[in-house]
């Protein structure tokens, strides 16, 4: 190979993806000598000389442009204060942790010690060469203001101090729809600010620019309204000085229509909410305790449209709703700065999103039969799976419009598509899982308490709100256990096999020799079945003594489904029992049926394997897009093996044709769009992002679950049971802390769905 050719390898190695223009790839090779001689040496100094020549360079042959810095001097934490750069690093960390999961930007939390503005600010701008984009964090003002404003000045990256802007940009865009709700205009409205620190003359600044007017806002402090009359005022306080002779916020909120909080707790009373105008706008955003009370606030005034910065209340005014994206948007038009137009693209881009239908995803997660734009819904939810495509985008094309970005882009339906790519392999679907559960919480028993593993699982379910747990096992092995990994929670404990247990299992035996007397069971063989802890604990399900149940941690998978499918039974209409697996992979989940349960599924087994992950996967907020697999593509074999599937896949088209389904095909094809674009054109799933695939039999089903498990590292939740008549999942044997704390969210999640559909069909009756 030529030195040239050796030269363009190098560079072609080294260079990073174009937003808008090509795909999101992968980490680069590193297997081989090869490999290694192009990331470091002697490959490497082709990029470097590259840079050298032009320092945009490093845009193309680095991570530059996907990194962020989170700086801070520990002056202003989280409400805490002045505690230090060494006690704000977890504060810093845990914010690279939100810049990584909802955007897929990496950070470097950095802390500065010195509270020295002109020290601060050399620092950053010497260490500024490495960022992409500066995030400033928890910075008390009056330093955090020129902080921001110089390093804006001289620095020709992204500068955003979240503190001040994120809850600006936020609450502009609540406000926005707030007023529209209320059908009033933003330059008449009289604004009361609680709090004078960077936050509220950042939110304050934003409203002007959004339409209100500075002669009707009044702005408080620790000493009262700021008045013009008032002496050693900072320039930002000066700024909104009012000329009224008012001096307390009582006197303020009279007639205001409304109420910005960034203050502290329990400042703002019931009276001081009935002086207000119609249809006051009230947001509270002190944390964790707001001004007042949400509960209080609502039961004062029915017209009131509240804000709150909780997660456990409607309107949640949560900077992760802007920064992530913000500094998305911004980083990939590589932007010198964040101005006011791309801040003020963000709050038109929230404000709108809210008035849209929202996906059931969000709804699932968050509980909701149906969120719409109203006074409890004025803002989008941190969750919204939609937030990535929009808010971006918005930022991008107001820094091209404002002629602040180096790299435009062209594409902007691929740039949207490579958005939603980015957030494929997080853990999303997880912690939406979790937050469904812990908004209804159900009795869980768990048959194998006396496992550490399972007991450590109910501990995390028990503490996060997840569940109830009820534990089965040996009662000592069980309090021991506690006591060692400090489970204090007076949950119930029950040992199927002492005395004490015996009235309930003298009732579980009756009710099981009455079900299965002709089939050869005896009163005596019932009685002693009731000892064992699985048939105990499935009755305890079916005779609502429990809502759900999960074993199967520590006994092979055949002896724990036998007494589920005697005791339990299948759903009224089903006429299958079957699993799938979820699994957590870098394209996103994906659902792999029957794992478990069906050896060797007849075709009219396939529809209905098809038909109860359809509604699985539904359950979890997402459109069912399934692939049923063979080693056949569309009838290149005609063995028998291949024609069930081309049974199934017809009988499906033929009685359910709006359910996204296809095959027989080879998985390859099923998860590659541009290779079954190509040979097969006429698929129901070209152009469409496969999120499931339907296995012809419990053997390669089975298989690629465990391969992708092992060898990808791949994120597992499963096998969930579909097709029973109470929710009762059993786990892989010796499945891990995590996996059976997810299995335990699905099981009170099916409870919920079935206590649901229990309560709709009393009604129709």
């Amino acid at each position: 190979m030529s030195e040239e050719s050796k030269r363009r390898e190098a560079l072609i190695y080294h260079a990073k993806p174009t937003p808008g223009k090509i795909k999101v790839v992968p980490t680069k090779k590193y297997a081989s000598q090869r490999d290694l001689s192009l990331a470091y040496s002697p490959g490497v100094a082709e990029p470097c000389l590259e840079i050298e020549k032009d320092k945009n360079n490093a845009y193309k042959y680095t991570a530059k442009g996907n990194l962020v810095a989170v700086i801070s001097n520990g002056t202003a934490v989280l409400g805490l204060g002045n505690i230090g750069p060494e006690a704000s690093k977890p504060v810093m960390e845990g914010k690279g942790l939100l810049f990584k999961i909802f955007a897929d930007i990496d950070v470097f939390d950095i802390e500065v010690d010195t509270e020295n503005v002109d020290e601060f600010i050399q620092t950053v701008k010497m260490i500024a060469p490495t960022f992409g984009g500066i995030n400033l964090e928890d910075i008390k003002a009056p330093e955090a203001f020129e902080i921001e404003r110089r390093l804006k000045e001289e620095l020709d990256i992204p500068v955003m101090h979240d503190d001040q802007h994120g809850t600006a940009i936020i609450s502009a865009a609540a406000l926005i729809n707030a007023l529209e709700i209320a059908k009033k205009k933003i330059e008449d409205v009289k604004i009361v600010i609680s709090g004078a620190g960077a936050a509220a003359i950042s939110c304050s600044r934003l409203y002007q620019a959004c339409g209100a007017k500075r002669e009707n806002m009044v702005m408080l402090d620790s000493k009262g309204v700021i008045r013009d009359d008032r002496e050693n005022l900072s320039t930002e306080k000066a700024e909104f000085a009012t000329h009224r002779k008012i001096d307390t916020l009582d006197e303020a909120m009279k007639d205001a229509d409304v109420f910005i909080g960034l203050s502290m707790p329990d400042i703002v009373n019931p009276d001081m909410l009935l002086s207000m105008a119609d249809n006051p706008i009230v947001f509270a955003m002190a944390n964790p305790d707001p001004e007042i009370k949400y509960n209080i606030a609502v039961a004062t005034r029915k017209d009131i449209i509240m804000a709150t910065g909780r997660s456990d209340h409607p309107n949640q005014v949560n900077n992760v709703l802007g920064f992530p994206f913000i500094f998305r948007g911004a980083l990939d038009v590589r932007a010198t700065k964040i101005n006011e137009a791309m801040k003020m693209a963000a709050v038109k881009a929230l404000a709108r999103l809210a008035k849209e239908p929202v996906p059931e995803q969000v709804n699932i997660a968050y509980g909701e039969t149906r969120l719409t734009f109203g006074k409890e819904y004025i803002i989008p939810k941190p969750f919204d799976p939609r937030l990535i495509a929009e808010v971006p985008p918005a930022v991008a094309k107001a820094a091209m419009e404002s002629g602040v970005a180096k790299e435009p882009i062209t594409d902007w339906e691929k740039y949207k598509d490579i958005l939603r790519e980015r957030l494929g392999s997080d853990n999303k679907l997880v912690r939406l899982l979790l937050n469904r559960a812990k908004l209804n919480p159900k009795r869980v028993v768990f048959a194998e308490a006396d496992q550490l593993a399972v007991l450590k699982a109910a501990q995390i379910a028990y503490e996060d709100g997840i569940a109830f747990p009820i534990l089965l096992g040996r009662k000592e092995t069980i309090q021991n256990l506690m006591k060692e990994i400090e489970f204090d929670a007076d949950v119930p404990i029950i040992d199927p096999k002492t005395e004490e247990e015996n009235p309930r299992k003298d009732k579980y035996a009756k009710v099981y020799w009455e079900q299965r007397k002709r089939r050869g069971i005896t009163y005596y063989s019932a009685q002693k079945l009731m000892r064992e802890r699985n048939y105990f604990a499935a009755m305890m399900v079916s005779e609502g003594d429990a809502d759900a149940l999960i074993s199967g941690y520590s006994r092979n998978y055949p002896t724990v489904v036998k007494p589920m499918l005697e005791l339990i039974g299948m759903a009224k209409g089903a006429t299958r029992i079957a699993t799938t697996n979820v699994m957590m992979t870098k394209r996103g989940p994906l659902f792999l049926s029957d794992t478990s349960i069906n050896i060797d599924p007849s075709a009219k087994d396939l529809t209905k394997i098809a038909q109860m992950t359809s509604q699985v996967i539904k359950m979890f907020g997402m459109q069912p897009v399934m692939a049923m697999t063979s080693y056949s593509n569309f009838g290149s074999s005609q063995h028998i093996n291949a024609s069930k599937v081309r049974e199934a896949v017809s009988y499906l088209h033929r009685h359910f044709p709006d359910m996204i389904v296809d095959g027989e095909l080879q998985t390859d094809f099923a998860l590659n769009d541009e290779m079954l674009r190509e040979k097969f054109p006429f698929s129901k799933l070209v152009g469409r992002k496969v999120n499931a695939l339907i296995f012809p039999n419990l053997d390669s089903a089975n298989i690629t679950y465990k391969l992708l498990k092992e060898l990808n590292d791949a994120q597992s939740i499963g096998p969930i049971m579909m097709g029973m008549r109470k929710p009762v999942h059993i786990l892989q044997l010796g499945a891990n802390v995590d996996e059976i704390v997810n299995m335990t969210a699905i099981a009170v999640i099916d409870a919920q769905h079935k206590e649901k559909w229990e309560l709709e069909k009393a009604n129709v009756k």
